[in-house]
C-alpha cells in the first residue's frame, strides 16, 4: 500500500510539473503543494471550502519584444538556449470550491499578503499565514467567490516565513552609482548592514550621518565605514549621535539585478492563470481556465508598483491581450516605485523622515496626459495602454495621510496646481480622515513619538464596497459610484494655510512632505524644482468635507485627520510616518465654551440617549443606497454605536 501511495504521489507531482507549451510567457508552473479544505476546512457559505495552491512559476521573456524592451537592462541580461531571459517567482492561490469567475491578483507588499487583512479583518500574521480557520477573518473575499492570487515581484523582499519572492537575473559588467540609507533604534556600534548591490570600487564609498533628514550631512569624528566583503559593510557610529539618525552611504556599484522583470512576472502569471486552458494551469478544467475577469490590486507599496505596471504598458501580455480588466491601487498617493531602473531598490518608501531622495515620486503623477512644467515632458499613467486599447477600469483609493505624506493632490492637479478631470474609466476615492492603514480592531491610543492620539479609522468597509462595485463594473457594466475626492475645482482642495478652522489642541503648522523633481546625479541626487501641493479642506468640525466618509465622520464624535505632528521637532516635512490623529469633541456645551472650541459638543449633537445610534443608522442607510458601504458593514456600525464601541474609537 505504501508503494502504491508513493507511486500516486509521484504521478501527481509529475502532473503538477507539466511544462507550458513553447512560446508561452510562463514556461513552467511547478505546483509544490495543493491543499483541499484549506484554512482548517472552514466553509464559506454557498462557495464551499477553500483550496490553497503553492507554486513556483518560471517566466521567459523575449528581450526584443517591445512589451519587454521597456525593462531596464534586459538587453544586457543572460539568455537561455531560446534567447529568452528567465526569472522564477513564488505563487500562492486561494480559491473557493465554487468560484465566481473573478480573479483578484494582489501585488504583495514586501512579500506580504495584505488584502486578506484589509478586506477580511484578519490579523496581520494570519493574513500572511493563511493556514488556520481564523486566518480568513470574516471570510468576505472567499464568500464573494474571488480566486485570490499572489505572485512575487520584489527582488529585495525581506527574509521571513510565508513571504513571496522572485529570483531575477543579473546584468553583469555594468557599473554605476548607488546609494543606501540606514537607521537604527539603538546606540550599539559597530552595525553590520548589507548593501543592495556589490561594490565595484570600495575605495570610493562614502558615509555621512545626520540626526534629522532636514539637517546637513556630516562626517563627525568616530564615523567610519568598513567593508567585510563586496556586499557587507560595518558602520562605526560616532558618540553622541541619537538613535534614529540617518546614515547615508554612496558607492560605485556593479552587476545590477533586473528588478523590472518583477512587473513582467505579475503580468505573465496573471495572464497564464487567466488564459491557459491546459493541464499546466492548476485552475483549468474541461478546457476552461475558470477565470472570466481579472482585477489587479495593490496596497501601499504594491499599489505604487501596480501603477508602474500600468505606466510601462504591462497590462498587455506578449500575445497582445489585456491582462487586468480592472485595477485597484489602494493608498499609493501620486507615487510609483523605484522598480524598473538600473540599481533599483523597490523596497524604498520615501516619506516624512527617510528615503526622501529615492525616485518614487516621478512624473507622470496622474492618469490622463499632462505636461510637466519643470521638465517640459508630456506623459500620463494611461498613455501607453490608450495606444493599444488595453487600459483597465480603475478604482483608486487613498487615505487622508496620502495628501500629507504621498503628494496625492498631484492626481487631480497639473504640475502648476490647476484642476484636472479624470477620464470616465477612472474613479478616485479619499478615505476621509483616515491614516495610511489600521487593523480592524484599532482604537485611539497615545503614541510616545506623536503629539496626538493615534487615529483608529480602518479602511476595510470602504475597500469591501469598492471591490463589489469594481466586480459589477466588469461583470455587467454597472457604473460604480462617482469619484469622491478633494478637487481644486470644487473648493475642497486648498493650500496648507487654509485647511482648518481654529481648533484648540489641533496644532497644525503646515507640515507636509514636499513634491520635488529629483534627478539621479552622482554621488547624490539633486533637487531641480518643486511642485505645488494641496490638502483636503476641513469643515467646522475639523473633518474633511470631501471624500468617502465612513460612519465615524458622518456621525462624528471627534476630529479625525490623516496626519500627526512629531513631538519635539519643527521641520516643515516632519510629521509622524503613515499615522493620523484624533481629537475628541467636548462632552458638554460648558466644556466647549470654556475651551473656546468652534466644533460642536457631543451634548449638542446627540441630546438624547438614542440620538447617536439614530445618526449612525441614518448615515449608513444613505451610504448603502449610494453603494459606498455594504449592508453587512452598515449593520456592524449600527450595532457598534448601540453598544458604545463606535463611540470609544473617538476617545
Amino acid at each position: 500500500m505504501a508503494m502504491r501511495m508513493a507511486a500516486r504521489s509521484l504521478a501527481c507531482l509529475a502532473l503538477a510539473m507539466v511544462a507550458v507549451p513553447a512560446g508561452a510567457e510562463v514556461t513552467r508552473f511547478d505546483v509544490t503543494a495543493r491543499e483541499a479544505g484549506a484554512l482548517g476546512g472552514r466553509g464559506f457559505g454557498a462557495r464551499g471550502t477553500a483550496e490553497k495552491i503553492t507554486a513556483r512559476a518560471t517566466i521567459a521573456l523575449d528581450p526584443a519584444d517591445p512589451r519587454n524592451a521597456v525593462i531596464a537592462d534586459i538587453d544586457r541580461a543572460p539568455r537561455n538556449a531560446r534567447g529568452r531571459v528567465e526569472a522564477v517567482t513564488d505563487v500562492v492561490i486561494l480559491r473557493p470550491a465554487r468560484p465566481s469567475g473573478t480573479m483578484v491578483l494582489e501585488v504583495p507588499n514586501r512579500g506580504r499578503k495584505l488584502l486578506t487583512g484589509w478586506a477580511q479583518d484578519a490579523d496581520a500574521n494570519g493574513a500572511i499565514r493563511l493556514q488556520r480557520p481564523e486566518d480568513a477573518g470574516n471570510g468576505f473575499l472567499l464568500e464573494q467567490g474571488y480566486t485570490i492570487v499572489w505572485a512575487g515581484w520584489q527582488l529585495d523582499t525581506p527574509a521571513g516565513d510565508n513571504l513571496l519572492r522572485i529570483d531575477v537575473p543579473v546584468a553583469p559588467g555594468i557599473t554605476g552609482p548607488s546609494r543606501e540609507e540606514f537607521t537604527f533604534t539603538d546606540t550599539a556600534t559597530p552595525k553590520r548592514v548589507a548593501l543592495s548591490y556589490p561594490a565595484a570600487d570600495r575605495a570610493s564609498a562614502r558615509i555621512t550621518v545626520r540626526d534629522r533628514t532636514d539637517q546637513e550631512r556630516a562626517r563627525p569624528e568616530g564615523l567610519a565605514l568598513r567593508f567585510i566583503d563586496d556586499t557587507t559593510v560595518e558602520i562605526d557610529r560616532p558618540a553622541g549621535v541619537a538613535p534614529g539618525a540617518l546614515y547615508e552611504i554612496t558607492y560605485e556599484a556593479r552587476d545590477p539585478k533586473l528588478s523590472g522583470i518583477g512587473l513582467a512576472a505579475l503580468r505573465d502569471v496573471a495572464s497564464f492563470l487567466r488564459r491557459e486552458t491546459g493541464p499546466a494551469n492548476p485552475l483549468a478544467s474541461e478546457g476552461r481556465s475558470g477565470i472570466d475577469r481579472a482585477i489587479g490590486l495593490g496596497i501601499s507599496q504594491s499599489g505604487r508598483a501596480l501603477r508602474d505596471l500600468l505606466y510601462f504598458g504591462m497590462n498587455e501580455d506578449e500575445a497582445g491581450r489585456i491582462v487586468f480588466e480592472g485595477m485597484m491601487p489602494i493608498i499609493p498617493g501620486a507615487r510609483r516605485s523605484f522598480t524598473n531602473a538600473r540599481f533599483a531598490q523597490p523596497g524604498r518608501n520615501p516619506g516624512p523622515q527617510y528615503d526622501r531622495l529615492f525616485p518614487v515620486l516621478q512624473f507622470p503623477f496622474t492618469y490622463p496626459v499632462t505636461e510637466d512644467s519643470l521638465s517640459g515632458r508630456r506623459d500620463g499613467i494611461l498613455l501607453r495602454c490608450r495606444l493599444d486599447n488595453t487600459c483597465p477600469k480603475i478604482i483608486h483609493m487613498d487615505s487622508e495621510f496620502e495628501f500629507w505624506g504621498s503628494q496625492a493632490s498631484l492626481l487631480v492637479t497639473d504640475t502648476r496646481g490647476n484642476h484636472i478631470d479624470m477620464p470616465p474609466d477612472v474613479r478616485l476615492f479619499l478615505l476621509s480622515g483616515a491614516p495610511h492603514g489600521n487593523p480592524a480592531d484599532a482604537v485611539a491610543r497615545p503614541s510616545p513619538a506623536c503629539a496626538l492620539p493615534l487615529n483608529p479609522i480602518n479602511g476595510g468597509p470602504a475597500l469591501r464596497a469598492l471591490m463589489v462595485a469594481m466586480e459589477a463594473w466588469l461583470r455587467d457594466g454597472t457604473e460604480p459610484p462617482a469619484s469622491r475626492y478633494p478637487m481644486r475645482g470644487q473648493g475642497t482642495l486648498v493650500p496648507a494655510s487654509q485647511v482648518y478652522p481654529a481648533i484648540p489642541g489641533l496644532a497644525y503648522r503646515g507640515q507636509y512632505v514636499r513634491a520635488e523633481l529629483i534627478e539621479g546625479t552622482a554621488p547624490l541626487p539633486t533637487v531641480r524644482g518643486s511642485y505645488p501641493i494641496f490638502l483636503p479642506r476641513a469643515g467646522l468640525d475639523g473633518n474633511a468635507v470631501a471624500g468617502l466618509r465612513l460612519p465615524l465622520l458622518e456621525a462624528p464624535r471627534a476630529t479625525y485627520v490623516g496626519w500627526n505632528a512629531q513631538k519635539g521637532v519643527d521641520g516643515p516635512q516632519e510629521i509622524c510616518t503613515q499615522v493620523g490623529s484624533v481629537l475628541p469633541f467636548a462632552a458638554t456645551e460648558a466644556e466647549r465654551e470654556a475651551a473656546r472650541d468652534s466644533r460642536p459638543s457631543l451634548e449638542a449633537l446627540y441630546p438624547t440617549p438614542g440620538a447617536y445610534e439614530a445618526a449612525v443608522r441614518a448615515a449608513t442607510a444613505r451610504m448603502v443606497t449610494e453603494r459606498v458601504l455594504l449592508p453587512a458593514d452598515a449593520e456592524a456600525a449600527i450595532s457598534a454605536a448601540r453598544e458604545g464601541r463606535l463611540a470609544r474609537l473617538g476617545q
